[in-house]
């Protein structure tokens, strides 16, 4: 376990003893208090003791103790589990990291399971004891904070990944050159994962907001209808990266092949250009009787003279015509 803690009237009490007996004495008989669990990566023995004490689904718990869940939103008869991908950007590598955090929301309790070394929870356990009329909510405010602090995350991540993406734009359209094709594909790859965490993530908000599934007060509302527009907007964005990126890549291929078609006609001009002194070299190369410069005095000035001609007429149409 992680972090216990009992929220009543926009405060905390810390958990002395076991947590069944906090539960049992204290929160279960009390309905303007809840409690927030948190568990990092438990174990089946570790979660037991909380899922047999709140009465978790079998379902709930095999999904709360196995990662690599997509985002989701399901009911267990009193108890709603929500899915959620916590993400991180490395600026350096421009690698986007994944955790997974479960989420789930009794009357008067939520559990948070986490996966993987993201923590958003103790910057959200913090908002939330600083604010004493966020607290009055009830454990739906946790799912809040959780919410919003992730698509914050997104939001920020989306930032920097289209910053990420204009820079390939600039090496591909004022540069033209260097070998791109790779730095696109891993980027493309980054902003697919972003995609896979956000997507699943709308319909979630939009049940929440639906009302139904967790008891949300009138004044928790406007709350949850942030985050989801926060939510749809990054979304859009992703999804507008996710198709400007293969347009990059198209771009980059086609400045590749037109640059493949300049270095060919460079080097088909030069060549032609190298065939005229081979081509008299060949002749007078020979095994003639009478060579023509033998008997002729300017014969072989007169030779020398044809092919410094004929290079530098060559050379002159072929820059003319921007082959060179």
């Amino acid at each position: 376990m992680t972090e216990c803690a009992i929220y009543r009237a926009g405060g905390r009490e810390q958990v002395d003893g076991d947590i069944s007996d906090a539960l049992d004495a204290i929160l279960l008989k009390d309905e303007d208090a809840f409690c927030w669990i948190d568990l990092h990566e438990p174990t089946e023995e570790e979660f037991k003791l909380a899922s047999e004490e709140l009465n978790l689904h079998p379902l709930a718990v095999e999904d709360a103790l196995n990662s690599h869940q997509r985002p989701k939103l399901e009911r267990y008869d009193k108890v709603v589990l929500v899915v959620i991908k916590a993400l991180t950007y490395d600026e350096a590598t421009q690698d986007v990291e994944d955790g997974e955090i479960l989420v789930f929301v009794g009357r008067n309790y939520v559990v948070t399971v986490r996966h993987g070394d993201i923590d958003p929870l103790t910057a959200v356990r913090r908002r939330l004891e600083g604010d004493p009329g966020l607290l009055s909510f009830g454990s739906p405010v946790v799912l809040y904070g959780i919410l919003d602090a992730v698509v914050d995350e997104y939001v920020e991540i989306a930032d920097k990944v289209q910053e990420a993406v204009t820079g390939l734009e600039e090496r591909v359209f004022v540069v033209g050159r260097g070998a791109l094709a790779a730095d696109i594909y891993a980027l493309k790859r980054e902003v697919l994962q972003m995609h896979n965490a956000v997507q699943p993530l709308l319909p979630v908000c939009n049940t929440l907001l639906a009302g139904g599934v967790v008891r949300l007060t009138p004044e928790a509302v406007p709350f949850f209808r942030d985050v989801a527009d926060h939510a749809t907007h990054v979304n859009a964005k992703i999804e507008s990266l996710n198709e400007l990126l293969p347009q990059v890549l198209s771009a980059y291929l086609a400045q590749v092949g037109m640059q493949q078609n300049d270095d060919a006609r460079k080097i088909t001009s030069w060549a032609a250009i190298m065939a005229v002194p081979t081509m008299v070299a060949g002749i007078y190369g020979m095994n003639f009787t009478h060579m023509p410069e033998l008997n002729e005095m300017w014969g072989y000035p007169m030779a020398l003279g044809f092919i410094v001609f004929s290079c530098v007429l060559l050379f002159v149409l072929f820059k003319r015509s921007r082959w060179l």
